[in-house]
């Protein structure tokens, strides 16, 4: 049986999504769940790779299975085999054909910033933190240049290994709120795209967040985008801001 897995985690103490020699992962530790579940080993593949310090609040899963077993009774059973920084929220039967990554048609992800004097405790893990001012209305108009298909070679790692630099762009937003909890100003970088290179959301981030705060222009942005010059792209955003919100199937 084909199930899929609609999973949250907090990304702080793992070394990211993909099983690797050594190192907590999430991959790893759903995989050592499941094969206890299911009596021999299993291969669980996931809408795509988070890396260390990257947190999800829906990232998508698929196993096979030999095992009969219920939905409900599955996702029970995942949830006590692993910590509890990381949780099922739900299972469901798929066919066969589905897959995790392939069958993805669209992803979308967040970047949260706190702004401010004052970083609260209840955003520590899940946001950075920058006390400088930004002009959020700057950053919304240069995010629209984002939008749509280009080579993301000078916001990607060289260590890339994907085939291909180019992804589309479906969507970009920057909007700004009062955090009531937080009692802070929180600034949300949202994208969508048909798929991400690897540290791609988080350089645009932190490019976009230099925008805000005056220090490289929009047509500088332009630029970076269509001549690919990395030497003209902004610092990486750090991790801890970063979570993959969804994934979009057919």
């Amino acid at each position: 049986m084909n199930f899929k897995l609609i999973i949250q985690y907090d990304g702080t103490d793992f070394h990211g999504w993909q099983m690797q020699g050594e190192g907590r992962t999430v991959q790893g530790e759903l995989t050592q769940a499941l094969s206890l579940i299911d009596g021999g080993p299993v291969v669980v593949h996931g809408s795509g790779r988070t890396d260390a310090g990257v947190h999800a609040e829906g990232q998508v899963a698929n196993v096979q299975l030999q095992k009969q077993i219920t939905a409900e009774k599955l996702r029970a059973a995942i949830n006590g085999n692993v910590g509890k920084d990381v949780r099922i929220l739900e299972v469901r039967s798929v066919d066969d054909e589905f897959h995790a990554r392939y069958s993805a048609l669209e992803k979308t992800y967040a970047y949260r910033l706190v702004t401010g004097p004052v970083m609260s405790p209840f955003w520590l893990r899940y946001a950075h933190h920058d006390a400088r001012a930004f002009d959020v209305e700057r950053m919304s108009r240069c995010a629209e240049s984002f939008v749509g298909r280009h080579d993301w070679t000078a916001f990607s790692s060289a260590q890339s290994d994907s085939e291909t630099r180019e992804r589309t762009i479906k969507r970009l937003t920057v909007t700004s709120r009062w955090d009531d909890r937080g009692r802070c100003s929180l600034i949300e970088m949202s994208v969508s795209a048909d798929g991400f290179l690897r540290y791609m959301v988080r350089s645009i981030a932190g490019t976009l967040m230099a925008v805000g705060r005056g220090e490289i222009t929009d047509q500088m942005v332009k630029r970076l985008i269509n001549e690919g010059d990395r030497s003209l792209a902004a610092a990486t955003a750090p991790a801890c801001g970063l979570s993959l919100v969804s994934v979009r199937y057919e």
